[in-house]
């Protein structure tokens, strides 16, 4: 009977340490794991998301031990951020933020998804931080109630103004947002605000020191080798790092995603844009020659795929589509207004096209400016060319026959055939014509010339005179 409580108590002592005890990341079935490794390179937007969406559900279905994130970013799209955040917060796999190369940085938006990470890591020589949000949607500077402008203010209004006031709401959403993440990591939610509101930065050994990051490495070995053994917390569970030795598997981007990063810079988006309403307004013009409405088709509709990924401004876009719509009207009827208002309209869009400023996401007036200026160009040449064709004379229809010489094939009654431009006509006219006799064209009635001697021709322009 002592032999059987004993053996029960012993069992149920190995069930308490069983359930207490987490289980082991990187061990399934005596097999060695491995660890899948990303790279965000740049500014973080629609393809940053999206890749580490892809290597994290990778990662879940072939249950890698780890998942490290290699940061490298000046910050970006607020709304890409809170989708990568989303993701590893939902991860089962725990994810290790790993600040990389030395020289690199984790800014903005970086220090966010920095700090929602399981483990947070920096090699040497590199920093973290500046995190304030940075509002510049709205008018361009040069118009009234501008960005930089005085126009619109009232500073003797008491209270804070409009500006200010969203400022504000945007500064304490965005102080929220990183303070839950410390203390949902365990981190120094202190320093994280004052990253918000002050654009506060720190070296990875500062870092360290003020409990924003875990440990230091230099590379990814001996980052594997110092997780080994930390406990984390996932959303599968409590899990103790198995990591020492892992090996290391990186997780490339598919064709898809590098075609997302291409064509959701605002740049290249508006561009594309551009593209595309001139190879479908040739393809009108010129029905039939099928690849400019083909390369227009496929262009318009990428440049508007990538600017629907993008917190853009519609009238700033309306703006841009109504220029264009203008510089194209100019190609077709010249009138110089057309071309100016066009290349005012697409400036100013251009300038209001994106709600909100972020590292590596705002439209280059340089280049728009370059676009806008080579677009006018060839709508002035295309006008030059129209223009100069209007002075030529008629070359189609009864008006160009006008002055045309003739040749009397038979007459009779004041009515008779004549050959004029190669083809038999039907002829009216007065006085006696003899076959064979010269005659010149003044006119077309329907199908019927209207003709006259030469020289009773000039006799009458003399008179005239």
């Amino acid at each position: 009977m002592k032999l059987a409580c004993a053996a029960l108590f012993a069992a149920a002592l190995a069930a308490l340490a069983s359930v207490a005890s987490p289980p082991v990341a990187g061990q399934e079935s005596g097999k060695p794991g491995f660890a899948l490794a990303i790279d965000i390179d740049g500014a973080i937007g629609p393809a940053s998301a999206r890749y580490l969406n892809e290597a994290l559900t990778a990662a879940r279905e072939r249950q890698a031990a780890v998942v490290i994130l290699r940061l490298n970013t000046p910050g970006g799209l607020v709304t890409s951020m809170r989708e990568m955040i989303a993701d590893i917060i939902a991860s089962p796999v725990p994810v290790i933020g790993y600040v990389t190369p030395s020289g690199g940085h984790a800014a903005s938006a970086g220090t966010y998804i920095l700090y929602a990470t399981h483990i947070a890591a920096m090699a040497p020589g590199t920093n973290i931080g500046a995190a304030t949000p940075v509002e510049i949607g709205g008018p361009p500077s040069f118009l009234p109630g501008g960005k930089d402008g005085e126009e619109g203010k009232d500073k003797g209004a008491p209270g804070p103004q409009p500006q200010d006031t969203m400022a504000a709401k945007i500064t304490n959403d965005s102080v929220a947002f990183i303070r839950s993440l410390a203390e949902l990591r365990g981190r120094n939610a202190d320093w994280a605000e004052s990253a918000v509101r002050q654009a506060a930065s720190l070296s990875a050994s500062a870092a360290l020191k003020e409990r924003v990051i875990d440990l230091i490495a230099g590379d990814t070995t001996e980052l594997l080798a110092l997780v080994d053994g930390k406990v984390v917390q996932t959303a599968g569970g409590r899990l103790t790092l198995a990591t020492k030795g892992l090996r290391v598997e990186m997780f490339e981007p598919g064709l898809f995603i590098q075609l997302l990063s291409v064509i959701t810079d605002p740049n290249t988006a508006v561009i594309l844009m551009l593209v595309g309403v001139y190879g479908i307004a040739i393809e009108f013009m010129t029905p039939g020659a099928v690849a400019p409405g083909v390369i227009g088709t496929i262009s318009l509709l990428l440049g508007l795929y990538g600017l629907n990924l993008l917190p853009i401004d519609y009238a700033g876009l309306g703006l841009m589509v109504i220029g264009i719509a203008f510089l194209v009207a100019e190609a077709i009827n010249p009138t110089v207004v057309l071309g100016l208002g066009g290349v005012t309209a697409f400036l100013f869009g251009a300038a209001m096209l994106l709600r909100v400023e972020a590292p590596g996401y705002h439209i280059s007036l340089l280049i728009m400016g370059s676009a806008a200026a080579a677009t006018l160009g060839l709508a002035l040449l295309a006008g030059s060319y129209v223009w100069a064709t209007r002075k030529n004379p008629p070359r189609v229809g009864a008006a160009s026959m006008r002055g045309v010489a003739a040749e009397i094939l038979d007459w009779s009654g004041g009515k008779g055939h004549a050959r004029a431009e190669g083809e038999r006509w039907r002829a009216e006219g007065e006085g006696p014509f003899m076959p064979g006799e010269r005659v010149e064209v003044i006119g077309v009635r329907g199908l019927t010339l209207q003709v006259r001697r030469r020289a009773a021709l000039r006799q009458s322009d003399g008179e005239g005179s």
